[in-house]
């Protein structure tokens, strides 16, 4: 069996590595204030984070491609500020997949969040640290875990989606055919041998995955002080 073309393998990581960045950022301080608020609205904001872990990818995928299309007004925006369209891109590839993933990023981190309590923020407080520094030096370091398995599970889910990429971008090489759609390529041109090869990479690596969250996982401390 000849070795698969890896170009779909490579643009799928370069995804799932920027959306997982990019969700670090944005599901952090979602996560923290849906541990910690008490809003009315808090329920209404869980259920729009859990909605892609129920919604079919196809129907998020077309109502993102009508979202970021040149007619639409983020889509219509962004053309007139870079010049380029959303959909059929790879920018467009990660702001779908960012809200496709957003239930992997926040749903950990509040669990997380949620476990340490208000206590050690209120010592924090105390001993006159700001909001902020108390969460970089003391909630943050007592989320580790939540932090490991939410980056892992969100690399994990976004290289593996489909429906969301195939609405979205499409399949151009190089731009936009992620491994997923090149698998669905393959089989559909009945070339089993090329989608034998990279399904076989992703199931390896779908396996490495959990066993770096549970090995892992099970070195860190659930919380600060537990050693």
């Amino acid at each position: 069996m000849s070795l698969p073309d890896l170009a779909p393998l490579w643009l799928t990581m370069h995804l799932a590595l920027v959306t997982t960045l990019a969700l670090l950022l944005v599901g952090t301080p979602l996560a923290w204030w849906l541990a910690r608020t008490r809003s009315p609205a808090k329920p209404c904001i869980e259920a729009v984070t859990a909605l892609p872990l129920v919604l079919p990818p196809t129907v998020l995928g077309f109502y993102l491609l009508i979202l970021l299309s040149p007619t639409a007004p983020i889509g219509g925006a962004f053309v007139r500020l870079t010049g380029e369209t959303l959909t059929f891109s790879f920018t467009g590839l990660v702001i779908a997949s960012m809200l496709y993933s957003l239930p992997f990023m926040v749903q950990p981190l509040q669990t997380a969040f949620e476990a340490i309590g208000p206590g050690p923020m209120e010592e924090a407080a105390s001993l006159r640290a700001s909001p902020t520094d108390a969460f970089l030096t003391v909630a943050m370091p007592m989320a580790l875990r939540g932090f490991v398995t939410a980056a892992v599970l969100t690399f994990a889910h976004t290289v593996g989606e489909f429906g969301v990429v195939l609405m979205v971008g499409g399949n151009i090489p190089g731009t936009t055919k992620v491994v997923s759609i090149a698998i669905y390529e393959h089989v559909e041109t009945i070339n089993y041998a090329e989608a034998h090869g990279l399904s076989l990479i992703l199931l390896a690596f779908s396996f490495l995955t959990l066993l770096v969250v549970y090995v892992v996982n099970g070195r860190l401390p659930r919380q600060a002080g537990e050693r």
